[in-house]
């Protein structure tokens, strides 16, 4: 019972996660194990995506040996496709906790991206933690292993190499070839080659829970490769469902404070959103406008202009040469 409890608490205490809950995100029928069952994957593979999710798995990430670009990338490419990305979360190489997270993303969100974890090594565990959450098999994925024969040559080291041969080097190489399988669901909607110069592919688990790369170089290629497809599924696929208007104000935060409160609370019925950022040792700060209703947003200019004492900018650091010339400084 209270190990019952501290797990409660324990998730209790965390943020709500990315790709946030809506009417999309709707709660599904489970299997008497606890496991959703495979039409709702297939319901999650087709559905509108709104919402978005990110979990950065490595505990090299958390012990600060590698810094993570991934999650910035991914944000980015959220905002651009007019996704809206509700969490990222960082994880280590740990089976219960990836498990945990994606099965709660993937339960909350329209769209989850893990990051990491499924290179040849011990600590190479995205797969199968995400496999063992959603009591899947990993199986040797035979498209995944010609193309892995074909594009991934040994390493220098490896000179004596054989795919055709046991070895340590073979059987770790197969790990990356070994993906969660859902046998009773189309094997062309759990594994997509978006990228023709690359072996590597996107394991999609439950219809939703994306798995990727933790390379940056990898990632983004593969992530760039896969819009196509997601593209048919977003209420706006030219990208274009979403707006950022910057403003840059000499006028301090605390300053803005009380006018930003009150336009935020104005907006907020239409979907907009204010920002307020301060820029350590520079002269000016910014304040941002985020949402869909372009023509509304662009009728609050001239207002947020003259509330802020500021000017609407492209780019944060627009203002200051002009600010620091006429300062003489």
């Amino acid at each position: 019972m209270l190990a019952r409890l501290g797990q409660v608490t324990r998730h209790l205490s965390r943020p709500v996660s990315l790709y946030g809950r809506t009417s999309s995100a709707v709660s599904r029928p489970l299997l008497g194990s606890g496991i959703m069952a495979s039409s709702t994957a297939d319901d999650r593979n087709r559905r509108m995506i709104h919402t978005a999710g990110c979990i950065i798995i490595g505990d090299e990430v958390l012990g600060g040996k590698t810094v993570d670009t991934n999650s910035a990338h991914f944000a980015k490419y959220c905002f651009l496709l007019g996704i809206n990305l509700k969490r990222v979360e960082v994880i280590g190489d740990d089976e219960a906790e990836i498990g945990e997270a994606a099965r709660r993303m993937s339960e909350t969100y329209d769209f989850v991206v893990t990051s990491g974890g499924i290179g040849p090594t011990h600590d190479d565990i995205t797969y199968g933690s995400i496999a063992k959450a959603f009591e899947l098999p990993l199986k040797l994925h035979d498209e995944t292993l010609q193309r892995m024969k074909r594009f991934h040559k040994p390493h220098p080291s490896q000179k004596n190499f054989s795919w055709d041969e046991p070895s340590p080097a073979l059987d770790a190489k197969l790990r990356m070839a070994r993906l969660p399988t859902d046998e009773s669901r189309d094997d062309k909607s759990q594994v997509l080659f978006v990228a023709e110069s690359l072996w590597v592919p996107i394991s999609v688990v439950n219809g939703n829970i994306h798995i990727f790369p933790g390379i940056p170089r990898l990632f983004t290629q593969l992530l760039d490769g896969l819009k196509p497809l997601l593209e048919p599924r977003l209420e706006n696929p030219e990208g274009k469902g979403v707006y950022r208007i910057l403003f840059s104000t000499p006028m301090a935060e605390s300053e803005v404070a009380g006018y930003l409160t009150k336009l935020a609370a104005e907006v907020e019925p239409r979907g907009v959103k204010v920002g307020s950022y301060p820029r350590w040792g520079r002269k000016r700060n910014s304040v941002t406008l985020v949402g869909k209703d372009k023509e509304y947003m662009e009728s609050l200019v001239p207002e947020i202009e003259k509330g802020v004492d500021g000017v609407r900018v492209e780019k944060e650091e627009d203002a200051d040469e002009s600010e620091d010339e006429g300062q003489g400084s």
